[in-house]
């Protein structure tokens, strides 16, 4: 594609970035065939190709971002099947998120969408406003029918078992609610909203990596039993375990807030670097794929920061937690694995944000459980952070068709990487959805899933 774009232009950061991505493309279209919003809504502006188009108008005449461009690029969920899929190796990541800033900067939305998107951001990163926000759903409940779409969206998506469980709810038995890492024990109820302090679990028997765990913001309070389930595991593989805690920026960094974003990152980033100095950091480990494909691109997103290396230090550190097991081997299975049928949903932040397929599904199976391959696996379910909350309804209807193809499997369980995904896709299904780690876990010797005891308890 060729460009115009004049040397003072070029100057601004964000412009400079996108030039050269603009240019790559060669509008064969194969991007259209895998984009969700275009295999369902059938326009042009809602296909990556469409999108290119509009950014390049835009940015290209300096315009500040119109109701149509900021319709089109709000639509875009990020879920990068085009990246996998061009042939011309377009970075359409790093392209749309220039856009969303720059709309975030130059269009003024309406009352009510700047009022949701402000509060998105104000609750979602902070585990303690959050979990409090969670505490008023109960009262809403009763006046969901008359609530706008969006709200209707976000109380279905807090589902029952979503709701921080009381002390008694999470404590259970000894083997299902506490395990032991190296002499600390902790259970999932002690990690709940645990970014108030660094913690450090020692690796069983003799260490063979040490490993900042990146704790997150909402699945600390949604499903705390995920970060449990990946320290026992990673303990059990040899691994010392530090926390560090805080959204890592992603959340907002989707929404457009790119200061936001970078302070969430730099905070990340200042806890990576006293581990490092302190006593050395051989991986920073993401449990949400989300997050993990976001602390991968810090090196690009603090290119001209003060923080430039310090970012891609940490970048090239960072690691999905299956990621990491498919390196150092998955602890013993335990003499008696459960034997499952489980459906693996590889969230789009997974296969297309950090290209990881195999190693996931690699350790299911080595772990005992038979693996049922889940149809159209490249279109996203519809999660995608706040998409499902901003975009309820193209969110439902990739939901049913994901759900739809779920079924189809005949699983006993549905397995995947991104709490976003295990929300989004707890609503639409009657079977248990699990984070890949809380099944591997449990085949080494840890408790069952909350979600597959609720499942039992019913």
């Amino acid at each position: 594609m060729q460009t115009r774009f004049s040397a003072a232009q070029l100057q601004d950061p964000g412009v400079a970035a996108s030039e050269p991505i603009l240019r790559k493309c060669v509008h064969c279209g194969f991007c259209t065939a895998t984009c969700p919003t275009y295999v369902l809504l059938g326009d042009e502006l809602d296909s990556p190709r469409g999108r290119i188009y509009l950014i390049k108008e835009m940015l290209e005449n300096g315009r500040p971002a119109s109701a149509e461009v900021a319709l089109h690029v709000d639509r875009c969920l990020s879920c990068l099947a085009c990246m996998t899929t061009c042939p011309s190796g377009v970075h359409y990541q790093h392209l749309i998120d220039h856009a969303r800033v720059h709309v975030e900067k130059t269009y003024r939305r309406p009352l009510l969408e700047r009022g949701l998107r402000a509060l998105l951001a104000a609750v979602l990163p902070y585990p303690r406003r959050f979990a409090a926000a969670l505490a008023l759903v109960p009262l809403a409940r009763p006046f969901a029918r008359v609530l706008p779409a969006r709200m209707r969206a976000m109380l279905e998506l807090v589902s029952a078992r979503s709701l921080p469980a009381k002390p008694a709810d999470t404590a259970g038995t000894a083997q299902a609610g506490r395990a032991s890492s190296g002499t600390a024990t902790f259970d999932a109820a002690e990690l709940r909203g645990a970014n108030d302090g660094r913690r450090v679990f020692a690796a069983l028997g003799e260490r063979r990596a040490r490993v900042g765990l990146l704790l997150g913001c909402v699945q600390t309070v949604l499903e705390p039993s995920i970060n449990a389930a990946t320290i026992r595991v990673l303990t059990r593989a040899g691994c010392e375990v530090v926390t560090i805690s805080g959204c890592c920026g992603s959340l907002v960094h989707h929404l457009g807030r790119e200061r936001d974003a970078l302070e969430f990152g730099a905070r990340v980033l200042e806890q990576v670097g006293a581990e490092i100095r302190a006593g050395g950091l051989d991986v920073l480990v993401a449990n949400a794929s989300g997050c993990g494909t976001h602390a991968k691109d810090y090196g690009h997103l603090f290119r001209n920061h003060a923080l430039a290396a310090p970012a891609a230090e940490a970048s090239a550190r960072a690691r999905d937690v299956t990621e990491l097991l498919a390196e150092i081997g998955l602890p013993p299975v335990r003499p008696d694995p459960p034997r499952l049928a489980v459906a693996y949903h590889s969230a789009c932040s997974m296969q297309h944000g950090q290209k990881i397929d195999e190693p996931p599904r690699a350790l299911l199976r080595q772990a005992g459980f038979a693996l049922r391959e889940i149809a159209e696996p490249h279109l996203c379910c519809g999660s995608a952070g706040t998409y499902n909350i901003l975009q309820p309804e193209i969110a439902a209807r990739l939901r049913e068709r994901k759900v739809a193809n779920v079924a189809r499997t005949g699983a006993d369980v549905v397995a995947t990487g991104n709490i976003g995904c295990i929300t989004q896709l707890a609503v639409g299904t009657g079977s248990p959805v699990v984070h890949t780690v809380e099944l591997l876990d449990w085949a080494t010797g840890g408790p069952a899933p909350p979600a597959w005891l609720a499942r039992a308890r019913r």
